[in-house]
């Protein structure tokens, strides 16, 4: 994808504070002119041709308060494939409809391995380790999809009504080229078909899939969208969405489950509960304080945004601010 997805743009509902003012803004400031100087961003995801063309120089932030303040520097308000970054909104959604039923189909310990492998399936009976990894997210749509009947549009409607933005939208040739490469997920769902584990047609799965990780948003709108997680499972409005104790649960396999198999070393440089993409954004979480965005396409090995994670780490050591 060139760049990324230019959205229409909308007149935030939230208040915005540019940086460089705010509790933020001088910090968001100081990390926005040191990322300049970073000279490996990684390489954008090439396994999605959409993707492959990204410029691994670009690189936006956003933090949002629970009152929905948002301070954001750079390219905080450019639309970007959110790919898996969707996948903690879909679980919010199961939890908030039929609680720890999932937890039956799905498990919650690292996998270690890569994000799309189909190894531990095998010895595992075709329950996957947990719900950010592709097999795991598969679970969660599926369940999602039969709870719905439109998984991928109620992933849409959340983060729509939760960052203030009606123009947050599936991107159709990002889901055009993830189905014309999907051969690996593909075989996740028919291997988990085969155990039982998926209970749509696999072919409807996949679409309601490729489709949900094709929504284009900015750093802006995921920081807001994912305010919940740091208001104890409260929304935007004031209602609930999740049980403060569902809310600690999905922040805690964010901590250990949601950056892949670099999840570790996330947690030793970060200390915040995260969930990369593989379109170089990572939402993380600071409970009861903000939740934060950054975006910059270049990944690392293990498909977290190199940029990213740098930015995260200044940001909890210039502020000391971390679940430890």
């Amino acid at each position: 994808m060139p760049d990324s997805p230019h959205l229409p743009g909308t007149t935030p509902t939230v208040p915005v504070t540019a940086s460089g003012s705010g509790r933020f803004g001088g910090v968001l400031e100081q990390i926005g002119s040191e990322v300049a100087a970073l000279t490996d961003r990684g390489r954008p995801a090439d396994y999605i041709p959409l993707l492959a063309g990204a410029d691994p120089g670009r690189f936006g932030m956003a933090v949002a308060e629970p009152d929905g303040t948002v301070y954001g520097v750079n390219d905080w308000q450019e639309p970007f494939s959110t790919q898996s970054i969707t996948k903690v909104f879909a679980l919010a959604l199961v939890l908030a409809s039929e609680g720890e039923e999932i937890w039956r189909r799905v498990g919650r310990e690292p996998s270690g391995n890569p994000f799309n492998s189909l190894v531990q399936l095998e010895y595992e009976n075709g329950v996957p380790r947990n719900p950010f990894i592709n097999a795991g997210a598969l679970v969660v749509t599926d369940r999602l999809q039969t709870l719905t009947g439109n998984a991928a549009g109620r992933v849409r409607d959340l983060l729509r009504e939760e960052s203030g933005n009606p123009a947050v939208d599936f991107v159709a040739e990002v889901a055009d080229s993830e189905a014309a490469h999907g051969d690996r997920n593909a075989a996740l769902a028919h291997f988990m078909a085969s155990y039982g584990n998926i209970a749509n047609p696999v072919p409807e799965l996949l679409a309601a899939y490729f489709r949900q990780c094709s929504i284009a948003a900015s750093c802006q709108d995921l920081a807001s969208a994912a305010g919940f997680l740091a208001r104890r499972g409260v929304r935007a409005d004031g209602s609930m969405l999740l049980t403060p104790s569902q809310a600690k649960r999905v922040n805690a396999v964010m901590l250990t489950c949601g950056t892949y198999d670099a999840a570790g070393e996330f947690a030793y440089r970060v200390g915040l509960p995260g969930k990369s993409g593989v379109g170089g954004g990572i939402v993380a979480v600071v409970p009861g304080v903000c939740t934060l965005c950054v975006w910059s396409p270049g990944l690392d090995r293990r498909g977290n945004s190199v940029a990213g994670v740098w930015a995260l780490d200044r940001f909890t050591t210039l502020t000391g601010l971390s679940v430890f």
